[in-house]
């Protein structure tokens, strides 16, 4: 049975595969879209309608971005070619399918370029696993910038549209942790015509047929999850009203029809009613339902100003303030669009995207992908194919709402999911046709592997919700947390012929799974292959709280299920958990009980993740400024300490390896300068010892409780990407991201 919303919610318009396509379909697609004019003449094309590039190797896959893109362009009738991994230092390569009857579509790739370049050290990472034979160095920094610069440089005059992870999360004023400054909206300084930001398929289907019909693209103002530039102070039209966000010294309220301050999080709306009739005339009035429908036609034709960038640029509480009320006004159901000062013009950006149905999801990854690299690589090994040819995304967006990761800004909180039938298919596909397949699904997953086709049990609720998460500070009684689908998909899979065993590789949030016991005994008897990877993140409730991540208590409940659903199920499985240092709120004395933690349960860390601050996410705010935008900003809230400075920061991940000989020097002379020398000795109470010893072997270092493997993950690995369906999406064009490993904050972790 279809979910109850699955094609009303948010009153979807037409199904995104209904345009007339724009040429007669040919007999069979393009084996991959064309890289260079010899494929293009092999398949009769004079020119390109769309040119797509990007900063990856081109894998025709449907994790990969530029792949689904191109794919579901060609499917409109469009001939698309793909420019990847470009020479940015000339413009040779920008030149080599001619100019697009269209349009250029540029993005950075999969993840973002910084993200993807540098460590949270700011170091040059020694790899790229979206290059082939992972090389360093194929992609410039900013590279939506450099591309954008020699297209318009190899091409003066062509229409750029941008779009993807790097684009996505600057479209406006924004901190940039590796040159420690607030910059601009990546729009003026790209000189892009038009961004698409979050899930694009629908937006890019319509902007392209539309310029194929003729229509300028200067004329199109009215996409949502799209942003562009202004003049000062336009409007679409007279019946448009713009209000101020606010003041930040004293928060004043905001004019009709709504305070962008106003938080549904500590008043949570009701079920739709219908209202009692009028006393004195007897008339019924208005319904709850049409009151909603009158407030949100007005948010319609209503857009909110925010500080301009020159005034967050110098005024950190202004810049959390404009970050507070970007992210309240995320719901596709109730946002409002926005717009930014820069200079003597104006970034201008639609609500975001509406969300796909369950046919348009299976649409898009039913395409007809060749499921491998383009054949110009000859074979030569690209490390995020290898992680992720042999598994499946079964859906798309995330109401967890962690600080410290970007989906939600990119992806959205409502959960677009495919049917069963479409995941199924893609299985067999993989057992079918993808080389070197042994029968084992590495993953079945997304941003978080449980959240499959989970939604909020009300439309109307949905529609008005201006929380931040769904799951904190406690999961919304108006959540639909049923397992059942996801379990019966779980059985389906691992059923089919030739399929050995399905993994689940994705995060997943734990304080969900423990509402489905039965969920997780199906996960420990069959789906994890020894390890299963989870996110506690941290133990105490001061970080937890600026991390909006459930307690300690709820990783302790989940642990104890799952040791003894695999005890039940007569396996020795562990779990691996994920921590980071270093995040926004957290003091020493967090990481030294964070320690006492792991010692306690006997957990030595490898490799471990210290918080790096990327664009948009609400704990770079609080990075950057010192203040919280979970709550209302203004001179006097709520100081946030954050952690900056290099010696510290490693002190920080100091804790996280208290096991490491390495670490004990710097680990003592804290202990010691803080008064809790007490720590210092050989007992089985002390956190380092009082003697300096021979450095131990990476065997024993990675050993945790009873001497079994307790956790391998960390920057080196989630900075990049894992074996999981989401991490090749990371950064894609319109299809959205996932941090977990391959984007721009974080990696499998929920």
């Amino acid at each position: 049975m279809p979910d109850p919303l699955e094609n009303t919610i948010m009153n979807l318009p037409g199904n995104i595969f209904s345009y007339a396509p724009r040429r007669k379909k040919q007999a069979g697609s393009a084996p991959f879209l064309p890289m260079t004019r010899e494929e293009m003449d092999a398949l009769g094309w004079d020119a390109c309608d769309v040119i797509l590039v990007t900063g990856d190797a081109y894998i025709d896959h449907p994790s990969f971005g530029m792949a689904l893109i191109g794919r579901f362009l060609e499917a409109q009738g469009f001939r698309v070619g793909i420019i990847s991994q470009p020479d940015w230092r000339s413009t040779r390569d920008f030149r080599a399918l001619g100019k697009p009857r269209l349009y250029f579509g540029i993005t950075s790739g999969n993840m973002d370029s910084m993200v993807n370049r540098y460590t949270a050290e700011r170091k040059i990472r020694s790899d790229d696993a979206y290059t082939p034979g992972g090389a360093a160095g194929r992609r410039p920094d900013r590279a939506v910038l450099v591309y954008s610069q020699r297209v318009r440089e190899a091409w003066p005059g062509t229409t750029i549209v941008i779009g993807s992870i790097e684009a996505s999360l600057r479209r406006v004023a924004h901190y940039d942790y590796w040159s420690d400054t607030v910059r601009r909206s990546v729009l003026p300084d790209s000189k892009a015509d038009i961004l698409l930001y979050g899930n694009a398929e629908r937006a890019l289907a319509e902007l392209t047929h539309r310029l194929a019909a003729g229509e300028a693209i200067e004329t199109i103002r009215d996409l949502r999850g799209s942003a562009f530039m202004t003049p000062r102070n336009w409007l679409p039209g007279d019946d448009w009203q713009e209000i101020e966000s606010t003041r930040v010294d004293a928060p004043g309220r905001v004019e009709m029809p709504v305070n962008p301050y106003q938080n549904d999080q500590e008043t949570p709306p009701c079920a739709a009613r219908t209202e009692r009739p009028d006393a004195v005339t007897g008339a019924s009035p208005l319904t709850r339902a049409d009151k909603i429908n009158a407030r949100l036609n007005a948010n319609a034709k209503t857009v909110v100003r925010l500080p301009s960038f020159e005034a967050v640029k110098d005024d950190p509480v202004l810049y959390a303030h404009a970050s507070r009320v970007l992210h309240l006004e995320s719901n596709p159901g109730n946002a409002r669009a926005l717009v930014q000062a820069h200079a003597d013009r104006d970034v201008w950006l639609n609500p975001p995207p509406l969300p796909l149905s369950m046919e348009e999801m299976d649409g898009v990854y039913g395409l007809p992908y060749a499921r491998a690299p383009h054949p110009a690589y000859g074979g030569e090994r690209i490390p995020a194919w290898e992680m992720i040819r042999f598994s499946v995304n079964i859906m798309r967006g995330c109401f967890g709402g962690c600080t410290f990761c970007s989906i939600t800004e990119h992806e959205g909180r409502i959960i677009q999911s495919r049917s069963e039938p479409s995941i199924l298919r893609e299985i067999e596909a993989i057992r079918d046709h993808t080389a070197g397949f042994t029968g084992i699904i590495s993953d079945l997953g997304g941003p978080t592997a449980n959240m499959y086709r989970m939604h909020c049990r009300d439309e109307n609720i949905q529609r008005l919700c201006r929380r931040l998460s769904c799951v904190y500070p406690g999961i919304c009684t108006n959540l639909d947390t049923d397992h059942s689908k996801l379990i019966a998909l779980y059985r389906k899979a691992r059923a089919l012929p030739g399929i050995r065993k399905v993994l689940i590789g994705s995060g997943l949030r734990y304080d969900l799974a423990v509402r489905s016991p039965e969920y997780i005994r199906e996960l420990a008897a069959h789906h994890v292959g020894g390890l299963l990877k989870i996110a506690p993140e941290h133990t105490e409730e001061n970080v937890l709280a600026k991390m909006m991540k459930p307690g300690i208590g709820a990783y302790e409940e989940f642990r104890r299920m799952f040791e003894r659903f695999s005890k039940e199920a007569g396996k020795e499985q562990y779990l691996v958990p994920y921590f980071i240092a270093a995040h926004p709120g957290t003091t020493d004395e967090d990481m030294l009980n964070l320690a006492l933690w792991l010692k306690k349960n006997n957990f030595r860390l490898d490799q471990v993740q210290t918080f790096m601050p990327t664009p948009l996410a609400m704990a770079t705010t609080m990075y950057h400024s010192r203040r919280n935008p979970l709550h209302k900003v203004t001179a006097a809230s709520e100081e946030v300490q954050t952690v900056r400075k290099g010696q510290i920061r490693r002190l920080h991940k100091a804790f996280l390896r208290w096991h490491d000989p390495e670490n004990w020097q710097i680990l003592r002379e804290w202990l010691r300068r803080n008064g809790r020398a007490d720590l210092i000795g050989n007992g089985p109470h002390h956190l380092v010892p009082a003697w300096k010893s021979a450095p131990v072997s990476l065997s024993r270092r990675v050993k945790g409780a009873h001497g079994k493997p307790a956790t391998a993950g960390g920057e080196a690995k989630r900075g990049k990407p894992a074996a999981t369906p989401g991490n090749a999406r990371a950064g894609q064009f319109a299809a959205g991201s996932r941090h977990r490993k391959g984007v721009p904050t974080r990696s499998g972790r929920k």
